[in-house]
């Protein structure tokens, strides 16, 4: 770090010690000298050579830029303003709107234009090009049979940027054209297994067809379409983080929502809703709960579907999705054995059912496979990932930039040589 000289000093330009800068971005005096070192912000020697000094009105510039915070003790969560989703007291909100009810009464296209725009747009529908999503099918059809959805929506995503030329343009309007074309893209790439209807319905009723060969009811619909309306954005959630790392390096649209799938696959947050439905379907199967979620405690294995770390009693998404399935006949023995996963649990722990469990429940009592939740949620926070996108568009470039803390042999070491 190298400081200038202090000048004279006018009373109307205010100077901060480095503890009190540290204390008004909400980090540590050395994270305030590796700002300065990557020319973020500037410092003078103090009176006397002791120490930094620093302008007042520069540094709640770059706090209100960064929006950095170190990370808790407890979580070491990195903290970003945001003015999409907040969650607090067992409940969420879009834009200062409670999401359940957005999702009870709006489909997910409406809702993905209020989390992208803050306007509601009734009756809007996505269309995919012609040439994007003939691009997109041939990609996916050439993966092996054995591959994935996940595998199937990531190179979606990159055929369909190999066809849009002008992916590198980042104004909000630029993005959101691209954003209403990738997300029925991807629905359209994945393979059919049921009945199609004509092009132009809404997102839900194109993506059902692909999840199951089952016909879809009004009842069974409404909950896909509930589901992927709630599941749309949940705060700074790991694939959301990645989607804005992506961002901040101003990625376009389609590699912020490659950066977002690649997080999504790991086992501990999208693929979570595979492990909830094959217990619940072993619950159907065996006609009781009880012995499953024994299995699972007798092994020490979690029980898939409960428990959510944001909220302390019941997941808002799981009670939504749970009141619209029970207007889903088929529905009634899953919905039974997700109750009584709860419950025989509660014996030993007091966990709630969260959106994988009730994912479950449409999984298995319409005959998907138990990827089917995976799947919902990708295409579902594609829409989640361009809203952050567009947020850190607006942000200052490459601003998250945590600092390593070096925990190797310290150099100078001699040069290795080959055994």
């Amino acid at each position: 770090m190298t400081d200038r000289p202090e000048p004279g000093g006018r009373p109307d330009a205010p100077r901060l010690t480095t503890r009190e800068a540290a204390e008004l971005l909400g980090v540590k005096p050395e994270t305030v000298y590796a700002y300065v070192s990557r020319g973020q912000l500037g410092s003078v020697r103090a009176a006397g050579g002791r120490g930094s000094t620093f302008d007042a009105d520069e540094v709640r510039a770059l706090a209100r830029r960064s929006g950095r915070r170190e990370p808790s003790p407890a979580g070491g969560d990195l903290v970003f303003r945001t003015g999409i989703t907040l969650i607090e007291q067992d409940r969420y909100y879009f834009r200062g709107v409670d999401a359940t009810e957005l999702a009870r009464n709006h489909s997910y296209e409406e809702v993905a234009e209020w989390l992208w725009t803050g306007e509601l747009r009734p009756g809007v529908r996505f269309t995919a090009p012609s040439e994007t999503l003939a691009a997109a099918r041939r990609t996916v059809g050439a993966l092996p049979a054995h591959s994935g959805s996940t595998d199937r929506l990531r190179v979606a995503v990159t055929a369909a940027a190999a066809t849009d030329p002008l992916r590198f343009d980042l104004s909000p309007g630029a993005v959101l054209s691209s954003a209403r074309s990738l997300i029925p893209t991807l629905v359209g790439a994945l393979p059919v297994l049921g009945p199609t209807e004509a092009d132009g319905g809404s997102l839900a009723r194109g993506l059902w067809p692909r999840l199951t060969a089952r016909p879809a009811d009004a009842p069974a619909l409404a909950v896909l379409d509930a589901a992927l309306a709630l599941l749309i954005d949940h705060d700074l959630a790991a694939s959301t983080l990645a989607a804005r790392v992506a961002a901040s390096a101003r990625a376009h649209p389609y590699a912020v929502v490659s950066a977002g799938l690649g997080v999504l696959e790991g086992p501990l947050h999208g693929a979570a809703s595979g492990l909830a439905h094959r217990m619940l379907q072993e619950a159907v199967d065996r006609g009781s709960a009880v012995p499953v979620v024994a299995d699972h405690l007798r092994t020490g294995r979690p029980v898939p579907g409960l428990g959510h770390r944001l909220y302390r009693g019941e997941d808002p998404r799981a009670r939504t999705l749970f009141a619209l399935l029970e207007d889903v006949p088929q529905a009634a023995g899953a919905l039974a054995a997700a109750r009584e996963v709860v419950a025989t649990t509660a014996r030993h722990a007091p966990l709630h059912a969260n959106i994988d469990l009730a994912l479950a429940v449409l999984s298995v009592s319409c005959g998907m496979a138990a990827e089917a939740g995976e799947t919902v949620f990708a295409v579902s926070r594609t829409a989640g990932w361009i809203a952050h996108a567009l947020e850190e568009y607006g942000e200052r470039p490459l601003r998250i930039r945590p600092s390593g803390h070096y925990t190797g042999p310290r150099p100078p070491r001699p040069l290795p040589h080959a055994p």
